[in-house]
Order: structure tokens, then C-alpha cells, then sequence
């Protein structure tokens, strides 16, 4: 799958649209699911989702494959969500229909996860996911979201013990 995701993006780099294309449909999936684990809300997640391909195709020139494709659309995605999140400045807590309705077909074991995650304070999820899950440093989470790099481990200490407290009680 590698070989043919490398040819793709030597195509859209050339202004293959279609090759975009094939790009998108590969990877929607995990773009969408990293902007609705930062942004919970998904009218704002389909929007830095669109917002991460559109970003995508204006920077694919660019793309010199220092790491793979996915890995760098995934830094895109992520800033997206989060150029999202600072705009909005929403710290809102999801409602539990809130997540019932978006894990409707999610595996038993990942969708109680996703849940959880889905419940946490906005600021200390986004701490959570970008540490946790997408491998930022403390020192780039708090530039991207703007806040202490003390804070920003605080959040990430606050989303564990929430998130043990939660899996505990099932």
C-alpha cells in the first residue's frame, strides 16, 4: 500500500487531482478521527477535516517525503483541529447523546475509550490526544494551543486521572 500512497502523491504533486483524490479516500478516515478527538463536535471536526485536505493540496509541492505521507498529513490535520479549537475557544464538555450518536459503530472496546475521551474538559483533551495519541512534546502542545508548557502537563495529568477515574467505575 505504501508504493501505491508514494505514487499517488508523486501524481498530485504534479496536479493530479485524481491521485488527490485517491489520497483523500485513503486517509479521510484518519484525518477526520484525529480533528473529533481534538474537537469533539462534529460540525467543527468536518470542518478542520475539510480544512486538513484543502491545506494538504496547497502544500503537497512542498512535500519532500522526509517522513511518510501520513505521518505529515497528520501534523496538517492536527493543526487544523487546533487552529479550529483557538478560533472557537470552545471548552465545552460533550454530552454522553452527544458520543452515543458518533460512535454508533464503533467496536465494543474502542468506542468506551473513545467515550472517555470524548467526556474530558476540552482543554485537557486536547492535551490528551496531542500527547497521548499524536506524539507532541508538552513544549509544542503548549505553542500550539497557547498556553503554559506547565499547563500544558497539568491538563495532561488532570485527562489521566479522569479518564482512570471513569474506567474504573465500569
Amino acid at each position: 500500500m505504501q508504493e501505491q500512497v508514494n505514487s499517488w502523491v508523486a501524481q498530485a504533486q504534479k496536479g493530479d487531482q485524481n491521485a488527490f483524490f485517491q489520497l483523500y479516500q485513503q486517509f479521510k478516515g484518519r484525518v477526520y478521527a484525529v480533528c473529533w478527538r481534538l474537537l469533539a463536535e462534529q460540525t467543527q471536526a468536518e470542518d478542520a477535516c475539510q480544512e486538513a485536505f484543502v491545506r494538504a493540496w496547497q502544500q503537497l509541492p512542498s512535500f519532500r517525503g522526509d517522513s511518510s505521507f501520513s505521518t505529515w498529513l497528520h501534523t496538517i490535520s492536527s493543526r487544523a483541529a487546533v487552529d479550529i479549537w483557538r478560533k472557537n475557544k470552545v471548552l465545552r464538555l460533550v454530552t454522553s447523546d452527544d458520543v452515543e450518536q458518533s460512535f454508533e459503530q464503533v467496536e465494543p472496546v474502542c468506542k468506551s475509550i473513545e467515550q472517555a475521551i470524548a467526556r474530558l474538559p476540552a482543554q485537557a483533551r486536547a492535551v490528551f490526544v496531542l500527547f497521548a495519541i499524536e506524539g507532541y512534546q508538552h513544549d509544542e502542545i503548549a505553542e500550539l494551543l497557547g498556553i503554559a508548557e506547565g499547563s500544558s502537563k497539568a491538563q495532561y495529568h488532570r485527562a489521566r486521572q479522569l479518564l482512570k477515574g471513569w474506567i474504573d467505575e465500569n
